[in-house]
């Protein structure tokens, strides 16, 4: 296709300066060499493009057709490449992101704000679920997700990491007690997440050095990080919380903290993006934004 293209613009330069000696010399060319690239060109066309002769250089009916859509795809061409060689020095354009829900409306959503308001020209659309998303099958540009995605044709950056523990609403301790070793759980109403059809009913802890995986048990389960939240903080048992997600709950004493000596598991946030060689302009801006933001937390 180059080789095409550049056979336009030179044939709009032979018609444009008269005759092909006038192009050869406004290209620092030769004449001998203008008339082979009309002749191969004519040749690959299957017509002749040129009347010549000695003092005059017309175009056929074919030749000015021909003429008149080079010069259409040319601009066509001009204008694609300032369109992009703008966007490249001001990002424009819509944005894809998606996200699990809580840490999505919590985390990700100010950020986006605080992006938006820097970068007006770009247009961002949150997608927000709690059922694993995907940068391709759902056609996003960046994908925040927790933990390695399985597919490996992707590229993943890793932006925060969070220790999870277990919390309970001051009224369920009161009611029920306080757990002071994992063992303890067996005896306490945990509220579980599901994925699918797997339930998280297995934690993890660190305990005297060793990884130690518990058994838990309790009345209600959910798929929704929100709803299971809510659950905690209404009292209705235990739950197993990445510390990104209640922060502001533990400062407040909505939420308290069990099990503080018991190190648990620590879970990742990760941008899923499809190509780093080919990222747009507006999404490399955003992972860098997003990015430095999560760099500068507390």
């Amino acid at each position: 296709m180059p080789d095409e293209i550049n056979d336009l613009r030179v044939f709009a330069q032979m018609v444009d300066a008269g005759s092909l000696s006038a192009a050869a010399r406004q290209t620092d060319g030769s004449t001998a060499a203008m008339s082979r690239r009309l002749a191969a060109l004519e040749k690959r066309l299957g017509v002749r493009l040129v009347t010549r002769t000695s003092r005059r250089f017309e175009l056929t009916a074919e030749g000015a057709l021909f003429h008149e859509r080079a010069l259409a795809i040319l601009q066509a061409v001009d204008d694609a490449e300032a369109e992009i060689s703008a966007q490249a020095r001001v990002p424009q354009g819509l944005i894809c992101i998606g996200a699990p829900s809580e840490i999505g409306r919590k985390q990700i959503a100010p950020l986006i704000e605080a992006f938006s308001a820097q970068y007006p020209e770009v247009e961002v659309r949150l997608v927000l679920s709690d059922i694993g998303l995907d940068v391709i099958d759902d056609n996003l540009d960046v994908a925040l997700r927790i933990g390695l995605p399985p597919d490996t044709g992707v590229i993943a950056k890793r932006l925060l990491s969070s220790r999870r523990i277990v919390c309970a609403a001051p009224d369920y301790l009161a009611r029920c007690g306080t757990p002071h070793t994992p063992a303890e759980l067996a005896g306490h109403d945990c509220i579980r997440l599901v994925r699918g059809q797997r339930v998280f009913d297995k934690w993890m802890f660190q305990e005297d050095g060793r990884r130690r995986e518990v058994q838990v048990r309790g009345t209600l389960s959910t798929a929704s990080g929100e709803v299971l939240h809510d659950w905690a903080l209404k009292g209705r048992g235990l739950a197993l919380k990445a510390l990104w997600d209640i922060e502001d709950d533990l400062r407040e004493g909505r939420l308290v903290e069990c099990l503080a000596p018991y190190h648990c598991d620590e879970i990742e946030l990760y941008a899923v993006f499809a190509n780093r060689r080919h990222l747009s302009p507006r999404v490399r801006v955003f992972l860098d934004f997003v990015e430095q933001a999560f760099r500068e937390r507390p």
